[in-house]
């Protein structure tokens, strides 16, 4: 026989559940601007009819139902575009750290414009052009003198601004594995919180939350891979709980690399190793996680980006990097021209001078070969311009232009006739420093485009994510009028079943009276 009170409880689980549903649309309302949150619903479920399994069946058809019950609060989440969304971040990551190395040098090598190394040169040309011209004249020597300073200093300034950056790239590479450590260890920490949680039957999803958020910011500085551990020795976990996670640094092509935080599988005890960089003479020498090296770089994320800018020993010993391989350009250009210019120099002699030439360019101090930072004009040309090389032939020689048309004719002399010349070097002075130049456009536009692709692909991922995750006020909205008037409903259902016991105990058995 059913109980005459039995709609009371089926009416106020109704308004339990309808207001455990709105006050989780009112949390998701609150956060609809907070970053990372996952919107949340309550799932409903019907409560056990009458009679349950086992009990003898009442004279009634069927079961009765009982109403409704609350089951978890559960985030909408898709784990599939969790994994998508990361992947491309990680891409995003690299070419957006390597176009920012890039658009900097390109700013500092500034090709083409008035004050590039391409325009001094040809005024210093134009100005040894000029003096062969007019040998005797005073005033074109020291514009010739004047205007190799400026080439040298422009070959300074190069080198020293390259210098500078790189030194940034190193400093921001070594703040990059510091947020890289500091987040797995954050990760870490909300690991253990959840596994505080999880094993009593309940689902903290502020906690899920915060901890995906650490991994899509870890995915933009190195590419991982996430795999939640439930351990054996878990107490009793509701089978929605996502369990502790543990991260991995894998390679390009997604196969195994080295682990940043391992969770042992039995009792979901936790170990952090730490990402470090061994440099070596201002290039990085190697990677490492904990104890394992990582082999040729072959991961991806803005620290690869950074290494690649900054500088590293390659496979074959040899240093490559965006920097380190234009500064290497520049000082062979440097090289090889004061070098050619000095040699064609030194076999002239200046002005009414009976002794030959000494170098006109000064490369003097050079250390590690940094030719491109130490050139400058020699000091006894800048105070004496009569010292510069136009004649053939000593004594009164102030017709004497031979050896100033030489000079001038550097300018497109291969450097097959060079008298010395560095490894890996063909043409001319132009061709050499346009074909550099022409390098940078290119792989700085690589960059580029491949960071705009990555963003398009970025925003799309994110977009569906948010699809599915994000909170929509007009949907919470109606759901809060559903959930409102379903609240309503079942407390109107009281008020009637109230009416009925009161007919029922105050209204029959009075016949009479």
């Amino acid at each position: 026989m059913v109980s005459t009170f039995h709609g009371l409880e089926t009416a106020k689980r109704g308004m339990t559940t309808q207001q455990l549903a709105l006050y989780t649309t009112g949390h998701n309302i609150a956060n609809a601007n907070t970053p990372g949150y996952t919107r949340q619903r309550v799932s409903f479920a019907t409560a056990e009819p009458f009679p349950g399994a086992g009990l003898n069946r009442p004279q009634i058809p069927g079961q009765l139902g009982t109403g409704v019950q609350a089951g978890t609060i559960e985030r909408i989440r898709e784990s599939f575009l969790d994994v998508q969304y990361r992947s491309e971040n990680t891409k995003l990551g690299y070419y957006s750290s390597l176009s920012n190395a890039l658009a900097k040098m390109e700013d500092i090598m500034n090709e083409p414009s008035n004050s590039g190394l391409q325009n001094i040169m040809s005024q210093f040309w134009s100005s040894l052009q000029n003096m062969a011209d007019h040998p005797e004249n005073l005033g074109a020597r020291q514009v010739v003198a004047a205007k190799g300073q400026m080439v040298a200093e422009t070959f300074n300034y190069y080198y020293n601004s390259l210098d500078g950056i790189k030194k940034d790239l190193g400093s921001e590479m070594d703040v990059t594995v510091k947020n890289i450590n500091t987040i797995v260890s954050q990760i870490d920490q909300l690991n253990k919180q959840i596994a505080s949680v999880e094993p009593h039957g309940m689902l903290p999803n502020d906690l899920y939350d915060k901890r995906d958020q650490l991994v899509d910011q870890l995915s933009s500085l190195v590419n991982v891979k996430v795999t939640a551990v439930k351990p054996t020795q878990y107490g009793q976990p509701l089978p929605t709980a996502v369990g502790l996670y543990q991260i991995e640094l894998v390679r390009k092509d997604g196969k195994d690399g080295a682990q940043l935080l391992t969770v042992d599988t039995t009792t979901g005890a936790s170990q952090q190793n730490e990402l470090s960089i061994t440099a070596e003479k201002g290039n990085v020498q190697s990677v490492q996680v904990g104890n394992v090296t990582l082999d040729n770089l072959n991961f991806s994320g803005k620290l690869k980006g950074l290494i690649e800018s900054y500088g590293y020993i390659g496979a074959n010993g040899k240093v490559k990097g965006h920097y380190p391989e234009m500064m290497e350009k520049l000082n062979k250009l440097a090289y090889a021209f004061a070098n050619e210019f000095n040699h064609i120099h030194q076999q002239g002699y200046g002005l009414d001078k009976t002794d030959q030439a000494g170098e006109f360019f000064d490369l003097s101090g050079s250390t590690d070969y940094n030719y491109a930072q130490i050139i400058k004009v020699h000091d006894e040309i800048i105070k004496d311009p009569t010292n510069i090389a136009a004649a053939k032939n000593g004594g009164d020689n102030s017709g004497d232009n031979e050896i100033a048309f030489e000079l001038a004719d550097l300018k497109s002399k291969d450097f097959s006739n060079y008298s010395s010349l560095p490894d890996d070097m063909s043409g001319t002075f132009d061709f050499y420093y346009a074909a550099m130049i022409g390098e940078l456009g290119v792989a700085a536009q690589s960059a580029n485009t491949n960071m705009e692709n990555v963003q398009v692909l970025v925003d799309s991922v994110e977009y569906n994510r948010q699809s599915v995750s994000g909170v929509s006020l007009d949907e919470e909205l109606t759901n809060m009028i559903t959930f409102q008037h379903a609240y309503n409903a079942s407390a109107r259902m009281i008020t009637v079943i109230d009416e009925m016991l009161d007919k029922i105990i105050n209204g029959m058995g009075v016949v009479g009276r």
